[in-house]
């Protein structure tokens, strides 16, 4: 008898284990997913966050015709004396001629395909971007940066009759840009290009306004020279955009040659290998990114 009852003795203290156990395995996976919970939540605050400062509403594809509209900032109280990317273009003697590579509009499906072609041949170009979201273009963005590229402003939403309706206008497009980049990249852009460029006949302010506010805030604006005429058309074929870009040089010291970067531009991503080729065939003549010491050129006087 005494065995039986030492034996159900046992059995209860077991299965009184087995219940504890039980109870504290539902305790702890209760806490667990409490605190999976408060944690997604968390979470799911820091992309609302992260999207806050990328994000635009409105966001156009790349064969889009309509730009970017993004929420107002504050006018920045940055200081630009140190900012940006500064990097020098050196004397150049000799007859040496400085060839500039820009491209307008980007980023786009082509960006990747551009810096691919500059990298190959350690070439150096200038990106007059617009405002863009997602995360193909905030890499773009962060790719012409980490690769020694200059990135500048083409404006924010490249909307003519929004940009030129004012001077305000104008303001707060530019100012949406810079502040964009900068949280993107790190970098305070200081190079711009109007859309259109400085002699643009669409503009309803005196074009010398913008200027005065480009040159009140140190920002220093850059038309070009030399064209790939690809913004006029999309079907150049690639052979015709490399004579373009190259046919001129030799009537100039300084060519600031003008191609687009966008998806539909695909003919210029194909011309651009031969346009490098040729440039370095010359021997008079370096390729350099557009910086805070390139002399401008303007087609607005």
């Amino acid at each position: 008898m005494e065995g039986t009852y030492n034996r159900n003795k046992r059995i209860l203290r077991l299965k009184r284990l087995i219940v504890v156990a039980f109870i504290a395995v539902i305790i702890v996976l209760t806490v667990v997913s409490v605190v999976l919970g408060v944690r997604v939540k968390q979470l799911k605050e820091k992309v609302k966050e992260l999207e806050a400062v990328i994000a635009v509403s409105g966001e156009r594809s790349d064969s889009d015709t309509g730009v970017y509209a993004m929420e107002a900032v504050e006018v920045s109280s940055r200081n630009t004396a140190n900012a940006g990317q500064v990097q020098e273009d050196g004397s150049q003697n000799g007859g040496v001629k400085q060839i500039f590579l820009t491209f307008d509009d980007g980023p786009s499906s082509n960006t990747d395909r551009i810096l691919d072609i500059l990298k190959e041949y350690d070439v150096k170009a200038t990106f007059f971007v617009v405002g863009k979201s997602g995360e193909q273009a905030v890499k773009a963005y962060q790719r012409i940066v980490a690769e020694g590229h200059t990135l500048a402003m083409h404006s924010y939403s490249h909307k003519y009759n929004e940009i030129y309706a004012s001077r305000e206008n104008f303001v707060e497009d530019l100012e949406k840009l810079q502040e964009y980049l900068y949280g993107i990249t790190g970098i305070w852009p200081r190079i711009y290009r109007f859309p259109g460029g400085s002699s643009n006949a669409v503009s309803n302010v005196d074009i010398q306004e913008l200027i005065d506010y480009l040159d009140e805030n140190g920002i220093i604006y850059f038309d070009w020279n030399i064209t790939a005429g690809d913004a006029e058309n999309g079907n150049l074929s690639a052979e015709r955009i490399l004579e373009n870009c190259v046919g001129n040089i030799d009537n100039v010291n300084r060519g600031m040659i003008l191609m687009h970067d966008a998806s539909n531009r695909n003919t210029t991503v194909e011309a651009l290998p031969g346009i490098i080729e040729r440039i370095q065939e010359r021997g008079d003549a370096v390729i350099l990114p557009v910086t805070d010491g390139t002399e401008p050129i303007h087609h607005y006087k």
